[in-house]
């Protein structure tokens, strides 16, 4: 009896042991935030129009750094940062949203950050030289900035939408791995205006969860209303800048259609009402099949590689 007695114990110990390790993998894998990889995807390949994917084992390499270690970086880092406030986010604790990690986690969490990092930080020190320590040092000071306990960006509006102009350092470390040439500024100015506008959208979907743990956002201070106006706004921008620039019709009626959408959803539709977390997740997936098709429209046309000059602009 004894020995089948320790043999089912030692069984239901392994068990738990890789349940434990599962359970381990699916939070560090949620931290990265896969339901925004292909936003950094689209990011990352649009100094990469037309490049042959088969045969640049660099254009991989950096893509897979900016998918999970990057994001990882970033959003780790948050997590830790935010973990008050995310115990009220019914959208944690998925592959779309984010991680919502027990205390012993998130204490575990920056080092292992850490050691994701420094594999990449050797490798692209062969790859483009000492420039990428800069690219780094720029990096974590945005981080930083961002995450800082009581002065943090993220909390002092509009300082939170702005800083996410730092998220071009990946169309920076794409051209250096890659060896192309640095995108044009309207194409850098696109970019930052994206990133806050899908900035501002997502603190319009924790405006509750945000007041409820005391943080102040752009979201926060304006409400739902306008703060989906001001999408729409910046939206108007980027369509204004995508046709005069650049001239691509499919891009420009795209972002156009997105403002009315905000516009819509602002003066006619939500309002002010939350989205339930069925709707976020739907606009999730739209947001990502977006990216998806956006990938795939600039590696056919490359369109946003070089601005157009325009006479009398």
């Amino acid at each position: 009896m004894e020995p089948g007695f320790e043999a089912l114990k030692a069984n239901g110990v392994a068990s738990a042991e890789k349940s434990a390790r599962a359970t381990e993998l699916v939070f560090l894998l949620q931290v990265s935030r896969p339901g925004l990889w292909s936003t950094t995807a689209l990011f990352y390949l649009m100094p990469l129009g037309r490049t042959d994917f088969l045969h640049s084992p660099t254009l991989w390499l950096g893509l897979s750094y900016v998918l999970f270690p990057l994001g990882f970086l970033l959003y780790g880092v948050n997590d830790i940062a935010d973990a008050e406030a995310d115990r009220w986010n019914p959208r944690k604790g998925t592959f779309l949203f984010g991680s919502l990690g027990a205390a012993e986690q998130l204490a575990a969490l920056r080092w292992k950050i850490a050691a994701v990092q420094i594999p990449f930080l050797i490798i692209f020190l062969y790859f483009s030289g000492a420039r990428i320590l800069v690219w780094f040092a720029v990096l974590l000071i945005a981080v930083g900035l961002y995450n800082a306990p009581r002065f943090g960006w993220k909390s002092h509006p509009p300082l939170d939408v702005l800083i996410q102009a730092s998220y071009l350092l990946v169309f920076v470390l794409s051209s250096w791995l890659n060896q192309v040439h640095q995108l044009p500024w309207q194409t850098f100015l696109f970019g930052a205006m994206f990133a806050m506008h899908s900035h501002i959208f997502g603190e319009v979907m924790d405006i509750e969860p945000d007041r409820r743990s005391g943080r102040r956002t752009t979201a926060t201070l304006l409400g739902a209303v306008p703060s989906k106006l001001l999408i729409a706004a910046i939206l108007c921008a980027e369509t204004v800048l995508v046709y005069f620039s650049f001239r691509d019709l499919v891009i420009t009626g795209f972002l156009g259609f997105a403002a009315a959408w905000f516009l819509s959803d602002a003066l006619l539709i939500w309002k002010n009402r939350p989205y339930s977390p069925s709707e976020m997740r739907l606009f999730m997936w739209g947001w990502n099949a977006a990216a998806f098709l956006g990938m795939f429209w600039n590696w056919s046309t490359g369109s946003l590689l070089h601005a157009r000059h325009v006479a009398g602009l």
